[in-house]
Formats: structure tokens, C-alpha cells, sequence
């Protein structure tokens, strides 16, 4: 076969593969689908922590206990969150340290994020992706280790709620 016979002949192929239409654009997401997210997710945050903020977890008998501080009297990493939490809401800053100041971090790393992710979707760009590599994962689980060891020794008695 010529190279003619060939432009001629491959239409009738049952190997020819049919033409691809074009994609159509995909049509911008109006401001209010780009916030719902991000407010949606900011609302329920703070739903949680107006409810951890009225109903003091200081008072015996309004939440459960700490299944390993009641089994073997060891404080893990989040004993201590929910007290932490209701100082937070009250603007107690020095008593949630206190109480967990590991919750506390937590709370601004979670509120840098929403930040970013509410200017982002304000501004039609992508979701953030919170994704740490291998070593920072490594250093987090770490660090809540020894944030768990010296909390329970008689000299982080500091660390402890």
C-alpha cells in the first residue's frame, strides 16, 4: 500500500479511533459556591467550641473521662483538650497553655489554615492541601511523644491539666 491508499483506507479501520469533540469551558463557580466550604467548616468549628465554651468541662458528669487516664492514670496527648478549649473560648489564653498547650497550637495551626483556605476560595484559587512529607510527620508524632512523656514526670507537672 502507498502512503495515499493509506490516508484513504484508514477511516474504514475498525481500529480507527473516532475524532475527540472539544471540551467545553467549565463555567466559574459563583463567590458563594467558592465559600461554602470553608465557611461551612469554619461554622462548625465554631459551633464546637461555642457549645465546649457554655458547657465547662470542669464540672464533673458533662463529658466522659479519658479512657487512658481512667484505665491507667496516664495523661495522653489530648487530656486536658476540652478544658483547653473552654479557656480558648473564654480568651483565657494563659489557662488553656496550661491545660493543653498542645491543643493550643493545634487551634492556630487550624486557624492559619482556614485563613488561607477562606482567601483562596475569596479569590477563585485552589483548595490548600495540608500534606506534610515523611520527616514532619516523623517530627509531629515526636514531639507529641515527648509532650506526652514529660506531661506525666514529676518535673512537667506544668504541662499537665
Amino acid at each position: 500500500m502507498s502512503g495515499d491508499n493509506q490516508r484513504v483506507d484508514a477511516p474504514h479501520s475498525p481500529y480507527a479511533v473516532p475524532p475527540v469533540p472539544p471540551v467545553p469551558p467549565v463555567p466559574a463557580r459563583s463567590l458563594v459556591r467558592r465559600l461554602a466550604s470553608p465557611g461551612l467548616t469554619l461554622a462548625a468549628a465554631g459551633l464546637a467550641f461555642a457549645y465546649v465554651g457554655t458547657v465547662d468541662p470542669n464540672e464533673p458528669g458533662h463529658y466522659p473521662v479519658c479512657p487512658l487516664f481512667r484505665v491507667t492514670g496516664i495523661l495522653c496527648p489530648g487530656c486536658g483538650g476540652l478544658r483547653s478549649a473552654h479557656a480558648f473560648a473564654h480568651g483565657d489564653l494563659i489557662t488553656a497553655l496550661g491545660a493543653n498547650a498542645l491543643a493550643v497550637a493545634g487551634y492556630f495551626v487550624f486557624a492559619g489554615f482556614m485563613i488561607l483556605w477562606l482567601v483562596r476560595a475569596g479569590r477563585g484559587g485552589p483548595t490548600p492541601s495540608f500534606t506534610l512529607r515523611r520527616p514532619y510527620w516523623w517530627a509531629v508524632g515526636v514531639l507529641a511523644l515527648v509532650f506526652t512523656v514529660v506531661r506525666n514526670l514529676p518535673f512537667g507537672a506544668a504541662l499537665a491539666p
